[in-house]
């Protein structure tokens, strides 16, 4: 196998990071992948100062913003902002015009609240993405890679398929959110299969409870992405699993006219350790071949979604690669997911038996 693409481009001169927020995604995933890239931090702020200064302190950041206001007006910086989906739009309002700012997955928890972020980074001309940073995970830019170079020739069927055990204890504040499975995880999915597959005709969805965690609208999801006749596109997304290893999965395979690919997500099981990410490939003609990764999705994918927005202000990136622009239509199918859901199934008629 040829060597494949696994990490986006750091940018040559990379500007200070505010960041806006300091909770676990930060300290477990942003500030380790600064700290490995060398990308200086000017500074942190987050409504909660004791977590503020507990994050600032454990990664030697000097700097710690009083207000949101004081942090909005750093100079010569790229805003991070990784808050509640629903506190998006607020801190967006504060930011000076022309900023540039990754923000936190999702798009807000509704394509209303994405509408109205896409129209104050519109209004505001922010060079904003947002960060669906499986888009930049090592298996998946070598299975773009793939795709790109044509090896696996025209995707015919796409099957996602998770089982495993989500401790969703850890996110009390998915107990308020209107949706929790597909709007909080598998919009990831969703989100990486429109990037290498394009739009989807329409979605079905059916979202399901689980005894255990009553206060959650859906731990559970069956997803079929419509793609007409060309491609079948499945999601099977069971994150409830109680009975061990035997069982468990957590894939993400491609078939094409010319070969496929099997996608592991590691971070899925015994999270949040997770075991390695991995990623085989075969071509017609050809026995299944391992691929060796640099790294995993939980964390070496958040190096691309900051890589990008700084090259891109540099000049250095022409695009970026999950602008809102583009996440929206990610947010857009996630919606449809849960009208779809609740909508219910076709009933089935009546017959004499």
């Amino acid at each position: 196998m040829r060597d494949l693409t696994q990490a986006w481009p750091r940018p040559t001169h990379p500007r200070p990071i505010a960041i806006i927020g300091a909770g676990g995604i930060v300290r477990d995933a942003h500030l380790p992948v600064y700290r490995r890239l060398g990308f200086p931090v000017a500074g942190i702020f987050d409504v909660r100062p004791g977590t503020a200064r507990a994050t600032a302190a454990a990664f030697t950041v000097e700097t710690i913003y009083e207000s949101l206001d004081q942090c909005c007006a750093a100079p010569d910086v790229i805003f991070d902002v990784a808050v509640p989906a629903n506190q998006v739009t607020d801190v967006l309002t504060h930011l000076p015009a022309g900023a540039a700012v990754l923000i936190q997955k999702p798009m807000g928890e509704s394509l209303v609240e994405a509408r109205a972020i896409l129209n104050i980074c519109r209004e505001k001309r922010l060079a904003a993405a947002i960060n669906f940073q499986l888009r930049f995970s090592p298996n998946m830019l070598a299975l773009r890679d793939l795709l790109t170079a044509g090896d696996l020739g025209d995707i015919v069927d796409i099957d996602v398929r998770l089982v495993t055990n989500q401790p969703w204890h850890l996110w009390t504040f998915l107990k308020s959110t209107p949706g929790v499975e597909v709007l909080y995880h598998s919009v990831h999915y969703l989100d990486s299969i429109r990037l290498i597959a394009g739009e989807p005709g329409g979605v079905y969805c059916r979202g399901v409870r689980h005894p255990e965690f009553p206060e959650f609208r859906d731990t559970r999801s069956s997803i079929i992405l419509d793609y007409g006749d060309r491609m079948r596109c499945n999601l099977s997304l069971n994150h409830t699993h109680r009975f061990g290893e035997r069982c468990e999965a957590s894939s993400f395979k491609v078939e094409g006219t010319r070969g496929a690919a099997l996608l592991s997500m590691g971070v899925n099981l015994d999270y949040p350790i997770g075991k390695p990410d991995t990623l085989d490939v075969v071509l017609t003609g050809v026995a299944w071949e391992h691929v060796a990764l640099r790294g995993s999705w939980f964390i070496e994918a958040f190096e691309g979604p900051m890589s990008n927005l700084q090259r891109y202000v540099a000049g250095e990136d022409a695009v970026l690669l999950s602008p809102v622009t583009d996440a929206i239509k990610t947010m857009a199918v996630v919606e449809a997911c849960y009208e779809s859901s609740a909508r219910g199934a076709t009933p089935i008629p009546a017959v004499e038996g």
